[in-house]
């Protein structure tokens, strides 16, 4: 075994440890009840980052600032945050009928709440995976605030840098900023942050939001000013779980509310035993994929599927979108939103009032249900309480689960953006639970001109914890890991436990995963937080769609 060899184990096994040390520490904290971050509470958590290094958080162990990190992160934090010296995670307790107004962050559907100046209420309703979704960000927030602060802040005496000075009159005393006002405060700012001013410009605009545009220069000087009033007024940052919270969490209150709404919509409808088929996908490609062509006739004229697809996904074209549901709503598609405060939708296709070319004996046509994605353990507690037997009218009724797809996004480990995954099993990470299961769809499904990947899958603790060394070393040992997501394993876990032990669905029931890659974290410049899938994702999603709905229609 040769030396490079040798150092990267000792990587992956150092990483492997700083995760193992972060859900203990976190763990830990929860049942505490209160931190703080940059305390001496929070040191354990810090410490863990820092060797673990995580792909999405850059340079989180260099002394300049990490502006793709950062972007990430308050993309999935609440608007306002920064500002923010205490933040409380609450269970779902009734502020959506205060006059508090939600505010949910642009890429994580979660209801947040500014009770003050100094107070945000981050509500927690998708269980642990969501806790250490939001303190890992928190943590990485807060250690940039704090590098901010050692290049602005002078002396213990409180004098701080000309180039601070100047962004805060920029942020704090200037109303309106002209184009020559901007230039002038990313210029100073540009210079305490170690990037070039080109750098700064360039990434300026992706952080506005909504009406504000300048909102990148408030995070910028909200981040320092908690951190140097953290060291010069001992005013500590303070994040607490509330008792509801603590009490409630691994409770399934919220899965099995959206379960039993949806069993219930299927019973009253009577529906129970009809051939019912899960998918786990987004909101639109199984709707696009039975109805877009039906209704959008001279749109699709001299295009293919896939561009009408594609055309249908740009947020230009809304109309052209809210068309297809109208028609899809008068033919046989029913819309469940969420009510449970799960934030996962879902839509139910009675293939009776489709004209398909099939012709299924009475009361066999296969009936759909389309969940929108789940997120982390989430997925767990609402798969294991949807295959539970319903209880409306106090005797147990059963529904007739035909097939369970499970349809997403993905980190690959060979292989680039568009690429797609089909599992032969997956791997829990940090445990030694393995479910190896039979897939109905196949590499050979997909035509030779794509890249199509088979292996095992990793389902992560969360993908902001991931390194290069432990992907390496899945990727490169006898596990054969293509890729890692948050959510296979808990699925799998569900379905095994109605199938096997419990025997609420079929013991032979079908499974179907499908993944289509949104990154690649062992590529540099290639991880989530470069950015988006943007239409790259359209042909993969609708592909590993219609190969599902072959199946189910067959």
């Amino acid at each position: 075994m040769n030396t490079s060899q040798v150092h990267k184990r000792t990587r992956a096994q150092e990483s492997s440890g700083a995760i193992e040390r972060i859900y203990i520490t976190m763990r830990h904290l929860f049942n505490r009840g209160f931190y703080k971050p940059m305390g001496v509470s929070g040191e354990s958590l810090r410490e863990s980052l820092f060797i673990l290094r995580p792909e999405i958080y850059g340079s989180i162990s260099e002394e300049k600032i990490e502006l793709q990190g950062l972007l990430y992160v308050i993309d999935r934090l609440p608007y306002g945050i920064e500002e923010c010296r205490f933040i409380n995670l609450t269970s779902d307790e009734g502020y959506n009928k205060s006059h508090f107004k939600p505010i949910i962050p642009p890429k994580r559907r979660r209801n947040c709440y500014r009770i003050d100046t100094e107070q945000m209420n981050i509500e927690i309703t998708r269980g642990r995976s969501e806790i250490y979704d939001i303190l890992t960000h928190l943590t990485f927030l807060y250690i940039e605030s704090h590098k901010i602060m050692k290049q602005v802040l002078i002396n213990d005496e409180g004098e701080l840098i000309r180039d601070w000075e100047k962004l805060e009159e920029a942020v704090l005393y200037k109303k309106e900023l002209s184009q020559k006002d901007k230039e002038i405060a990313l210029t100073h700012t540009a210079n305490f942050l170690g990037r070039t001013f080109e750098e700064v410009s360039e990434i300026y605009p992706e952080f506005s939001y909504h009406e504000d545009e300048h909102r990148f220069l408030k995070i910028i000087y909200y981040l320092g000013r908690g951190a140097i009033d953290e060291v010069l007024e001992k005013k500590q940052r303070l994040i607490t779980f509330s008792p509801v919270l603590r009490e409630r969490l691994g409770h399934h209150i919220h899965g099995e509310r959206w379960a039993t709404r949806i069993k219930k919509e299927i019973h009253d409808r009577n529906w129970m035993q009809r051939p019912l088929h899960i998918v786990s996908a987004n909101m639109h490609s199984i709707m696009n994929s039975l109805y877009a062509e039906r209704v959008l006739v001279a749109e699709s004229k001299g295009k293919t599927q896939f561009e009408l697809f594609e055309a249908l996904s740009k947020s230009e074209n809304s109309k052209l979108r809210e068309k297809v549901e109208k028609y899809a709503l008068e033919h046989g598609m029913v819309y469940l939103p969420d009510e449970s405060g799960t934030n996962i939708d879902v839509q139910l296709f009675d293939t009776e009032k489709l004209s398909m070319g099939h012709e299924y004996p009475e009361g066999e046509s296969p009936l759909l249900l389309v969940m929108d994605y789940a997120f982390g353990e989430q997925a767990y507690e609402t798969m294991d309480e949807l295959l539970k037997p319903y209880s409306g009218n106090r005797k147990k009724e059963f529904m007739n689960v035909a097939s369970i797809s499970i349809m997403g996004k993905a980190g690959i480990l060979d292989g680039g953006k568009g690429d797609i995954m089909i599992p032969k099993s997956h791997i829990f990470e940090g445990t030694a639970d393995n479910y190896p299961f039979k897939n109905k769809i196949k590499k050979s499904h997909f035509s030779e001109d794509l890249n199509v990947y088979t292996g095992a899958m990793i389902t992560v603790l969360g993908t902001s914890l991931q390194n290069k060394d432990i992907l390496t070393f899945f990727h490169d040992s006898s596990w054969d890991v293509i890729g890692l997501e948050m959510e296979g394993a808990h699925y799998q876990k569900a379905i095994q436990s109605a199938s096997k032990i419990r025997g609420s669905i079929n013991a032979n029931v079908e499974v179907r995963y499908a993944y289509y890659a949104s990154d690649n974290p062992l590529e540099t410049g290639s991880t989530l937080a470069s950015g988006g899938l943007g239409t790259t994702g359209v042909k993969p999603t609708y592909l590993i769609t219609q190969k599902i709905l072959e199946q189910i229609l067959k």
